[in-house]
């Protein structure tokens, strides 16, 4: 009695092949189109759109700040620089807002060591002795991996990274830099663009009604 042969069974042809192919680049579109959905956030084009913390550690949408002009600066208590700037930042504010215009202080310690206070300290040092009304925020981190994702937006929109305390990034009422400046410039320096800008909004307000 012979013994059986095995033959190799044929069902693999030009035809087999292609489909195999295709399926393979079908399947790895896919798997490439997930991937992007699961680590690839939509990038987000206004300040306004990020959420940060006030000084009590309560998260707070930047949204309620859209449609204003605002001038968002890294503030510190034990600087050189703090009489003169904060001072500043009041007149501004009360020069133009708060119905059109806002300041927006965000405490860091990253410039000398020169915010060592917690958040709630910050905001009743600058309201006890300088009197400012505008929103102080969460003490953040600017430089680093652990900078804050709406300062790194403000950072990265000017491309210019702060260097000191006090830079002062002027964001327009749709969330956009438009211009920054450095804490040595004196307030008359700032004063014309934020009129330009806070002029601009009201009449286009006024355009839209």
């Amino acid at each position: 009695m012979e013994p059986l042969t095995a033959y190799p069974l044929k069902c693999t042809g030009p035809k087999a092949k292609v489909f195999a192919v295709l399926l393979s680049m079908v399947l790895c579109t896919v798997m490439l189109f997930l991937l992007q959905l699961k680590f690839l956030k939509p990038k987000i084009n206004s300040f306004y759109a990020f959420e940060v913390k006030d000084a009590k550690g309560r998260t707070v949408s930047l949204e309620k700040f859209k449609g204003k002009v605002s001038l968002v600066v890294n503030v510190a208590s034990d600087c050189q620089l703090t009489d003169r700037n904060y001072l500043a930042l009041k007149e501004l504010h009360k020069e133009f807002g708060p119905s059109h215009f806002s300041v927006l202080a965000f405490p860091c310690n990253q410039f000398g060591d020169s915010e060592p206070r917690p958040s709630k300290e910050v905001e009743s040092f600058a309201r006890k002795n300088y009197g400012v009304t505008f929103p102080i925020f969460h003490k953040i981190k600017i430089l680093g991996s652990d900078a804050e994702p709406a300062f790194k937006f403000l950072v990265d929109s000017s491309k210019k990274e702060p260097r000191w305390n006090f830079w002062k990034y002027l964001v327009n009422p749709e969330g956009q830099v438009v211009k920054f400046w450095r804490p040595e410039e004196p307030i008359e320096v700032i004063k014309p663009d934020i009129a330009a800008l806070v002029r601009q909004m009201i009449i286009k307000k006024k355009e839209d009604l």
